[in-house]
């Protein structure tokens, strides 16, 4: 048995590793039934400007990534982005979603749209905290 340590792992590699815990985890807690879930912001010439970035599993929605280019901030784009996303994430079920982030005014952001700390991990990065939210989604 060896240890190798990589910051380039194979594609195979990867699955390999990603295979063997979806596996685990169908048997110890079932299926994920695991999708992505996007939602764009398309300029006038439908060029993908921003938006979010996640997917939906065991009944969750999770953001992995939600961006609003700078001329659209502070016209509650997040909180549409938002939205949206927890429109799709109710129609597959789901009655949950989770955040993470450091930057402040997301935070500010995320918590108008309702979500709620549940958990702060001091310096990351150095001088910052990143905070985990949540949100329970009911229809409106």
């Amino acid at each position: 048995m060896q240890l190798h340590v990589t910051d380039a792992p194979a594609d195979a590699e990867l699955a390999a590793i990603s295979e063997s815990l979806t596996a685990f985890n169908n048997v110890d807690v079932g299926p994920s039934q695991r999708r992505s879930l996007t939602v764009l912001i398309r300029d006038d010439a439908v060029k993908t400007i921003g938006g979010i970035s996640g997917y939906t599993a065991w009944g969750w929605l999770f953001t992995q990534w939600l961006f609003v280019p700078e001329t659209l901030r502070g016209q509650g784009m997040a909180g549409k982005l938002l939205e949206a996303a927890e429109n799709e994430a109710m129609a597959r079920g789901c009655f949950g979603a989770w955040i993470d982030t450091f930057n402040p005014q997301a935070l500010r952001a995320y918590q108008r749209q309702g979500y709620v700390i549940f958990g702060e991990l001091p310096d990351f990065p150095e001088g910052r905290s990143r905070f985990f939210l949540q949100k329970k989604l009911s229809p409106r």
